[in-house]
This record gives C-alpha cells, structure tokens and sequence, in this order.
C-alpha cells in the first residue's frame, strides 16, 4: 500500500514540476534556471513544513509518503539542478552557475527551516 501513496504522489509531482518549470521560465529572458530554482524552493518548503506537521504528531506516514517522498520527491529535482549548473558552466557563464549553487543550497535551507518554523507556529 505504502509504493501506491509514492506512485499517487509522484503522478501530482512529475506534471506539477513540468508545468511549474515551463511557466517560470517563460517569464524569464535569462541563462539563470528560474524554473528549477523555483520547484526546488518550492518542494523545500514543503517538506519543512510536513517535517514540522510530523514533529507536532498531526501527521502521520501515509501522509509523508504521499507528499514527502512522492509529491516532493517528484516536484523537486537534484538531477537538473546538477546538470543545468554544468551547462551554465560549460557555455561561459560561470557566475551564473555559481550564483545557482549558492542561491540553490541557501535558498532550499531557508526554505525548509521556514517549512518546519510555520509549522511550529501552525501546530504547536
């Protein structure tokens, strides 16, 4: 039962990513991959605050493998943050790809604290 909650996640997670991706990066005339900057964030901010919902017992795993590990886990993307950072570094713009790192690690700390502190102040 626990691999269909995955599946059910990742099937919102997967189109979600696309779609979110396409529409950010639309809207941007840049190198720099708003799209999969804003997923990342997004899935960060997500799992904080379901990390902060299960610290405060209001909920439980089938609720966490639902959307932690299958929303987010399909949402967020490590792989393409790898290999855009690459591809920013191989076509000469390694400011670009720096700035993605930096952005990319910070920004997904701050968002997951932020998940787990408004949860917190949400259910404490």
């Amino acid at each position: 039962m626990n691999w269909l909650l995955v599946i059910a996640g990742a099937m919102i997670g997967a189109p979600l990513r696309y779609l979110t991706d396409r529409a950010v990066q639309a809207r941007h005339d840049s190198l720099f991959p708003w799209g999969t900057f804003v997923v990342n964030l997004t899935g960060c901010l997500v799992l904080g605050l379901l990390a902060g919902a299960a610290s405060a017992g209001v909920t439980g795993s089938p609720v966490q493998l639902l959307l932690g590990t299958g929303l987010c886990g399909a949402l967020s993307t490590y792989s393409t943050f790898s290999y855009e950072t690459l591809r920013l570094t191989e076509a000469g713009s390694g400011l670009y790809a720096a700035v993605n790192v930096l952005a990319s690690v910070v920004g997904g700390l701050g968002a997951a604290f932020a998940g787990v502190s408004l949860a917190g102040a949400l259910w404490a």
